[in-house]
Parts: C-alpha cells; sequence; structure tokens
C-alpha cells in the first residue's frame, strides 16, 4: 500500500471503530510546535511557563485567565485561536465530527489554516488503500490553491504556493521537519510519471491535466465521491461533463465562490457571457445511490457541480460545499 502525504500528520492520530480519525497527544503537540506558538527569548514568564506545560499534557485546561495573563498581545491572540480550535478538537470524538460542526455553525475564529490542515488529514483518511496516484494529486484540490494555465490547448492546474517559489510558510511544522525542499520544479502529471507522485506527494509538483473529456477531471470526480462517501456516509456517483446542455438546473453545488456566481446566474435565467463560462474547469452530475436519502422535492433528480477559476486563473475549491450544499435529509460524521 503507498503512502502520501506524510506532511498531514496522519501517522500521529489513531482510527476509531468507525473509521474516523481520533486525535492523540503527539497530534496536538505539532501544533505546538507552529513558530507562532514557540515561545521567543523576550517572552514572559507566563507564555514560557504555559507552552511548557502544554508540552507535557496538551490537553491541560487553559483558562480565559491564563491566557490573559500572558505580556504580549500578539502571543495572546495566537493562544486564543490555539486553545479554541484545541478544545474543539477535543470536543468531538473524530476529526471528521469536528470538521461537520465547523462548517455546519460556521467556521467563526478558526483559521482558515487550521481548516485546511483538517481537510487535508480528513482526506488523507478518506483516501487510504486509493492505488491511482491521478486521484490523489487531483484531490489536491480540496486544500491547496491551484494556479490554472492554458498549454497547448490543455487546462493545466499547478500548486500556487508552488509555482510561486515557495514564498510561503509550510503547511504544518512537519513540512520542515521532514526536510522537504522550498522549491520544485513542476512535471505534468501524466502516465509515465504516475507513479512517481507517492514518493514526491508532500512537495505538489505535479501539474494536473483538467481538460474536458480527459483523466484528470474523472479522478477529481472519484476524490470528490471518497470525500462525500467518508465524511457524510453516503454514495454516490460522479460523471465528469463536458458542457451543460439544455439541461434543467434542479440542484446544484458551486465548488468555489465563483462557480456559486455562475450557478447562481444560470438558476436564475441570466445570460452568462463568453468570459465567465470560459473560466469553467469542471462540470459534473452527480446521483445518489439510494435516492431516498435525498430532500423530497430533488428526490431522483441529478445534482450538478460546477467547479471555477477566478479572473486571475485561481481555483481556490470549497471541500465544504460538498458537505453542506447536496440535498440530502441528514448529514452524519464518520464516527
Amino acid at each position: 500500500m503507498n503512502d502520501f502525504w506524510l506532511s498531514c500528520g496522519h501517522h500521529l492520530l489513531d482510527r476509531g471503530e468507525g473509521g474516523g480519525l481520533t486525535v492523540t497527544d503527539d497530534f496536538l503537540k505539532v501544533y505546538l510546535a507552529r513558530p507562532e506558538l514557540i515561545p521567543p527569548p523576550e517572552a514572559c514568564a507566563v507564555e514560557r511557563t504555559q507552552h511548557g506545560a502544554l508540552l507535557a499534557n496538551p490537553r491541560l485546561v487553559v483558562s480565559a485567565s491564563d491566557i490573559a495573563a500572558i505580556a504580549d498581545a500578539d502571543a495572546r491572540e495566537n493562544w486564543q485561536l490555539l486553545i479554541a480550535f484545541r478544545d474543539q478538537l477535543l470536543r468531538h470524538k473524530t476529526l471528521e465530527a469536528v470538521y461537520i460542526d465547523l462548517v455546519r455553525r460556521g467556521v467563526g475564529n478558526t483559521p482558515p489554516l487550521f481548516v485546511n490542515q483538517l481537510v487535508h488529514v480528513i482526506l488523507r483518511n478518506a483516501l487510504d488503500g486509493v492505488e491511482d496516484a491521478r486521484v490523489v494529486r487531483a484531490a489536491e484540490l480540496f486544500f491547496r490553491t491551484q494556479r490554472a494555465t492554458v498549454h497547448e490547448g490543455s487546462l493545466l492546474a499547478a500548486d500556487e504556493e508552488t509555482v510561486g517559489g515557495g514564498a510561503q510558510a509550510p503547511v504544518t511544522p512537519l513540512v520542515s521537519m521532514l526536510g522537504l525542499p522550498a522549491e520544485a520544479a513542476i512535471d505534468v502529471f501524466n502516465d509515465d510519471n504516475a507513479e512517481t507522485y507517492w514518493e514526491r506527494s508532500d512537495r505538489y509538483d505535479m501539474a494536473l491535466d483538467l481538460t474536458g473529456g480527459r483523466a484528470g477531471l474523472a479522478a477529481l470526480a472519484e476524490a470528490m465521491r471518497r470525500w462525500i462517501a467518508h465524511v457524510l456516509g453516503v454514495e454516490v456517483k460522479i460523471e465528469p461533463l463536458t458542457e451543460l446542455r439544455e439541461t434543467t438546473l434542479s440542484w446544484y453545488v458551486g465548488l468555489d465562490a465563483d462557480a456559486t456566481k455562475i450557478g447562481d446566474a444560470l438558476w436564475n435565467g441570466e445570460e452568462i457571457d463568453e468570459a465567465a463560462m470560459s473560466r469553467v474547469a469542471g462540470l459534473f452530475r452527480l446521483s445518489f445511490r439510494d435516492a431516498s436519502v435525498m430532500l423530497d422535492k430533488v428526490k431522483g433528480e441529478p445534482v450538478y457541480l460546477i467547479l471555477a477559476m477566478t479572473p486571475d486563473n485561481m481555483i481556490r475549491m470549497k471541500p465544504q460545499n460538498l458537505v453542506t450544499g447536496l440535498p440530502i435529509r441528514h448529514l452524519e460524521a464518520v464516527s
């Protein structure tokens, strides 16, 4: 079995009886290794003491008054965010349940970075045992911004942070601990180099062909199918489409903010100009294996999924829309 995405920390977690990921002390300690949380030399005694106590017991109760006693205002804010998120992790049986709760209620003050990390590690769990490297590469869209480029008639998506020169901070401290390179050359994923993906999966240095009718969109469809099955416990079939012809949108899900705007316009019968339609990167038709889970008003009707690029050719997929946007009766997290 191939391993991948070591930097998400999945090897530090346990699995519950239902297959969901359960928090361990080692996983919590990774957050304490973040640069924002390691006390600098000039940190006050309260901050240094608190950090040391949590390294010894990462489940230690930390009160608002404990954080208020920290001298530095920036440090106080960082600790407030971390402890609120840690407490959220500890309130639920699994990380999957944490994610469901966050996206149902709204992420509030939870840093987007933390939400992306949850998606990363939950998706690693959902894809465990997958042998098709293209599916795993496609799944990177769930938690990594992509820059899209048309090259020789093909729509290629490459990791924005990687093509941007690795200027951003690593997604997790594990990236640094693993000694991964800050910059890497980009290769276009193809049948000849597919097997090299496993050893380089944490480098995000393979571009994916998202041209309509090709394997990249089929791989993304499979990644979405597995995500829905794992997080919601609902079996679906997802087919990539090359275009929508004379189709009534009984229900649709925009997989990003721009796609939602396009879907809203189609829903309202508005004219979509060529520029907007050219930014559609993927169209999919989703059907439920068991129609009884659907809302009555659309029971038996297909659901259309739309993926789009921003005007500056970025793809910022929102996997939470697959959790909150489908017309199903009950949302059940993996437990």
